[in-house]
């Protein structure tokens, strides 16, 4: 959420964005909150000055019974005290309620490159990457592949567990480790600190990274516990280091998480059931970096470079785009969405997300860090992006590198992590 000392300073600021955004309608939050804030610190201030008085008044009654004067009328002003502090903290608390649902709805100021728009075809297409394959075969769906060289068992996995899981087997499950260990290793060489993070956390954590009121229906519950699935190791990643201040020197943290997440992909009803492209159950690699104010927007495009050059060197032919302002939730200031060319379907769809979250997520989590020489703390920057999210990645990567055959062809770099097989499958006739 925005702090509150940059709202009260900069509320122009924060409505010109909602309207950006096309949420005029916050902006009556926005006020609510403004007036609340101000009646809050005026019953802050009444509570200080009646414990203030309530000292002066003990120290007053020392006196007198020192002086041997009548301290009864002073006694009865000072057991009134507490009473009237009680209900000044009962309407401060009141009040503290609802700043604190006003703060965690507004969203996060947008960076002045977000452009504006309602949805994906809003997008602004940065660069295109990689040559299209030209086929002069009928191209194969991956879920068709699949299908016919065993790879996958989707009628089971309904049996076992329902509709969008799987089972992966033989050579693609092979072919689903290699690209999850190379992503590792990929990242390993450029200095990130590998971290596989628990698969669960608690609700207060979630709250500390996402928005529950937009999330919540997507992820898995454990029934009488305090834990939830985790979506993507961004949470648990981020949430490691709520409630610490953490030192200047130790930042940049750079992180690459490795995970296996759980969504209900609620509202996804009819979109992608085929195949693995849209599922329940997903590995990721992940890249987190805990920053500076000063050094996250340099980071920002770190990150999205390190995505770029992992996808080039798969030879997937893909596209950067900027994520339009309808397409925002409201913890990203910016994002950048990298999408693999899938040609069955015959357009781009998305593997990489890329944000900036700036202060968003570190006020919520409470994260900050102490300069040495100076007193006071500051709230740092947190930016995640993924790298590969295996076995969506695997749909680019079967279709773009089928043979007529039906065998498919193996991404050089993944050919060490493949046991030295070039290719995959048996001839379909």
């Amino acid at each position: 959420m925005l702090d509150i000392h940059f709202i009260r300073e900069n509320p122009d600021v924060i409505k010109k964005d909602l309207e950006k955004r096309n949420q005029k309608e916050k902006i009556k939050w926005l006020d609510d909150l403004l007036k609340k804030d101000r009646e809050w610190r005026e019953i802050k201030q009444k509570i200080d000055e009646l414990r203030h008085k309530r000292n002066i008044l003990s120290e007053k009654i020392n006196q007198y019974k020192k002086e041997g004067k009548d301290i009864k009328p002073i006694i009865k002003e000072v057991k009134s005290i507490p009473e009237k502090i009680k209900k000044l903290e009962e309407k401060s608390s009141k009040l503290k309620e609802i700043m604190i649902d006003y703060l965690l709805k507004i969203p996060n100021v947008l960076h002045k490159s977000v452009p504006k728009g309602k949805d994906e075809e809003d997008n602004k297409e940065i660069k295109k990457f990689g040559k299209k394959p030209k086929f002069n075969f009928d191209v194969m769906g991956h879920s068709e592949l699949m299908k016919k060289q065993g790879w996958a068992d989707i009628e089971r996995a309904a049996k076992t567990s329902g509709a969008r899981w799987y089972f992966l087997k033989g050579e693609l499950a092979l072919l689903h480790r290699a690209v999850s260990s190379y992503g590792i290793d990929f990242m390993l060489k450029k200095g990130y600190n590998l971290v596989i993070p628990p698969f669960a956390i608690n609700r207060d954590s979630y709250d500390g990274v996402i928005s529950m009121a937009d999330f919540e229906e997507m992820i898995y519950k454990i029934q009488d516990e305090d834990l939830y699935m985790i979506g993507t190791s961004e949470h648990p990643l981020i949430s490691m280091y709520k409630n610490e201040i953490l030192k200047e020197d130790d930042l940049p943290i750079k992180i690459v998480g490795f995970s296996t997440n759980f969504r209900k992909e609620a509202g996804s009803h009819g979109k992608d059931t085929k195949g693995i492209f849209r599922v329940h159950q997903f590995d990721k690699v992940e890249q987190i970096i805990i920053s500076k104010p000063e050094d996250s927007w340099k980071l920002h495009e770190e990150l999205i470079k390190n995505s770029i050059d992992f996808w080039k060197s798969l030879n997937i032919p893909f596209r950067q785009v900027l994520i339009c302002t309808g397409e925002m939730g409201i913890v990203a200031a910016k994002k950048y969405d990298l999408e693999a060319w899938v040609p069955k379907q015959n357009k781009y769809r998305e593997m990489v997300s890329c944000s900036n979250c700036t202060s968003y997520q570190a006020v919520r989590s409470n994260i900050r860090y102490s300069k040495e020489k100076e007193e006071g703390t500051k709230y740092v920057h947190t930016l995640n992006a993924t790298l590969i999210p295996p076995p969506r990645a695997l749909v680019p990567i079967l279709e773009n590198n089928q043979n007529k055959d039906g065998t498919v062809n193996i991404p050089k770099v993944l050919i060490p992590y493949m046991n030295g097989n070039k290719k995959i499958g048996k001839k379909i006739r």
